[in-house]
């Protein structure tokens, strides 16, 4: 059984999709804010390794709202894609921009998983991308169908992770010192436990 290579930066384009609040507000897989700060974590990772990122929204006018604010706070000069199509593979102007990362290891997250985040990942297998599902950063209208989609997903061929999973593999080693601080701050403002130990030893174990 071949091994799945660890995941390099520089392979790899980040798709985020429908982080907008009519969304968000349906939901119910996880804590609401947990969802959004695993979101912003991806983000935030992103914009650390400079992965190309494209931002797909849909149904800004009528329901789903723009952007979400602290979205467009990381992601400034990121100019979101608005799309009619609930598969965004299937919308020209995002499927061109995703192509146009030249990467084939596409990391995806997003709103709602059962349609807007699963749509296109299957699509982008089918077309023998990679595909990275950062599962606790995707969220479903309920644990089950969330559950359901991430599972479906799997079976075709995608992978599952997690924010700091995917933070940890880029980083790999804490003495990589071009990109260490800004991969430390994610974990300090997003990592729970792990981040308040990170804080601590910064700020209360000294050097001998």
């Amino acid at each position: 059984m071949s091994k799945l290579p660890l995941l390099d930066p520089a392979d790899c384009a980040l798709i985020l999709v429908d982080e907008q609040a009519g969304l968000a507000f349906a939901a119910g897989s996880q804590d609401p804010q947990i969802l959004r700060s695993n979101g912003l974590a991806v983000a935030k990772t992103a914009v650390a390794f400079d992965l190309p990122v494209v931002v797909s929204t849909s149904a800004s006018k009528v329901y789903s709202g723009p952007l979400m604010p602290a979205f467009r706070e990381v992601l400034k000069d990121v100019n979101p894609i608005e799309r009619r199509n609930m598969n965004l593979w299937e919308d020209d102007a995002v499927r061109n921009a995703i192509t146009a990362t030249g990467k084939r290891t596409l990391i995806i997250a997003g709103l709602l998983t059962e349609a807007c985040v699963s749509f296109p990942v299957l699509s982008a297998l089918s077309e023998g991308y990679q595909v990275y599902v950062v599962a606790d950063a995707c969220g479903g209208l309920s644990p089950t169908s969330h559950e359901l989609a991430l599972r479906r997903m799997a079976a075709a061929g995608a992978v599952m992770t997690s924010w700091l999973q995917l933070l940890l593999e880029f980083q790999r080693d804490w003495t990589r010192h071009e990109t260490y601080e800004k991969a430390r701050a994610i974990v300090v403002e997003h990592g729970g436990g792990y981040g308040t130990g990170l804080a601590y030893a910064r700020d209360m174990i000294k050097p001998a």
